[in-house]
C-alpha cells in the first residue's frame, strides 16, 4: 500500500511541476497548483516538500528566476523587461527574488562581475591539478581540473564580465598552504570572497565547522542550520560550493555511510577523506 501511495504521489508531483513550469508567468498560488492535482493546499504543500526538498512556492520562485536570468543575458533587456516577462508585479519583486535566491541584485547579475578584477593561477595538490582565483577580498573560486582550458571556462562562467589576470598573490599562496599543514591551523587565516544565497552561505559556514578527519551527513548539516527537513536542499547548496577543499564539502557523506557524490569525482573524494584521516593520525 505504501509503495502504491508513493507512485500516486510521484505522479501528482510530476504533474504539479509540469503545471508550474507551464504557468509560472501567471505566478499561480499554492491552492491553484493543488487543485490541478486534486489535493488540498495543506496536503499538497506537505507532499510536494517531501518529494522535491523545497516548498511549491520556492520551486515557483526558482523557475521564475531562471527565466528572468535568461532574459537579463540579453544586453538590451531591462530589469522591467525581466520582471514583466516573468510575471512579477514589478522590479521590486524581481530585486527581492534575486537577493533571496542568487544572493545579488538583478543589476549585479546582469553586469556579471563587471569592474571586478580576479587573479587566477594553475597549481598542483595531493589530489590533482587545481585552479584557484582571488579578488582583493579573498578566494572566490577553487576547483580541481583535468584540462586547463575547461577549468578556465568554468571559472569565467562564474563572473562572465570580470577581468581575469593570470598570476599568484598572497591570498592564493596562503590558501594552498592548507595542503601542507597537518593541523590545517591556517584555515582561519584564509579569507573567502563568496557570493550565494543566505541559505547557501549558512550551509557553507556549517561545513567549515566540520573538523579535519571528521565526517557529517546531510541530515546533521540540516540540523546545524535549523532546517531538519531540508536535507535535499542542503545537498543542492553543497553542490554549488565554489571553493573546493577550503569549504570541505568532501566531509559530507550519506546517512548510510556511503561516500556519496562529489562534483570533482567520487574517487577524489574518497582519497581526500583517507588522506585527512592519515594526516590527523600522524599528528597524534
Amino acid at each position: 500500500m505504501e509503495k502504491a501511495n508513493d507512485i500516486i504521489n510521484y505522479d501528482r508531483i510530476a504533474k504539479a511541476i509540469t503545471y508550474i513550469r507551464n504557468n509560472f508567468k501567471y505566478q499561480p498560488k499554492v491552492k491553484d497548483i493543488a487543485n490541478e492535482v486534486n489535493l488540498s493546499a495543506y496536503h499538497f504543500q506537505r507532499i510536494f516538500t517531501d518529494w522535491a526538498g523545497v516548498s511549491p512556492k520556492s520551486f515557483l520562485q526558482y523557475t521564475s528566476i531562471e527565466y528572468a536570468k535568461q532574459i537579463l543575458k540579453n544586453s538590451e533587456a531591462t530589469l522591467f523587461d525581466a520582471a514583466f516577462e516573468t510575471g512579477l508585479s514589478g522590479t521590486g519583486r524581481l530585486h527581492d527574488l534575486f537577493i533571496k535566491i542568487e544572493g545579488m541584485t538583478p543589476a549585479e547579475y546582469k553586469n556579471g562581475g563587471k569592474n571586478l578584477i580576479i587573479n587566477f593561477s594553475f597549481n598542483t595538490s595531493p589530489f590533482g591539478n587545481i585552479i584557484i582565483a582571488s579578488t582583493q577580498k579573498g578566494i572566490c573560486y577553487m576547483g580541481f581540473y583535468e584540462n586547463e582550458e575547461e577549468a578556465l571556462i568554468n571559472l569565467t562562467s562564474q563572473f562572465p564580465n570580470a577581468s581575469f589576470i593570470p598570476g599568484h598573490d598572497t591570498m592564493q599562496e596562503r590558501a594552498l598552504q592548507i595542503f601542507k599543514s597537518k593541523k590545517h591551523s591556517n584555515l582561519d587565516e584564509i579569507k573567502l570572497h563568496l557570493k550565494g544565497t543566505d541559505f547557501q552561505l549558512k550551509v557553507w559556514q556549517s561545513l567549515l565547522k566540520i573538523p579535519t578527519g571528521n565526517l557529517a551527513n546531510y541530515q546533521v548539516i540540516a540540523g546545524h542550520i535549523g532546517k531538519l527537513s531540508s536535507s535535499r536542499a542542503v545537498g543542492n547548496a553543497i553542490e554549488k560550493n565554489p571553493v573546493a577543499y577550503l569549504i570541505p564539502c568532501h566531509r559530507v557523506i550519506r546517512v548510510n555511510g556511503e561516500v556519496g557524490g562529489y562534483m570533482w569525482g567520487n574517487e577524489r573524494k574518497g582519497a581526500i577523506i583517507g588522506w585527512e584521516a592519515a594526516q590527523l593520525d600522524s599528528y597524534k
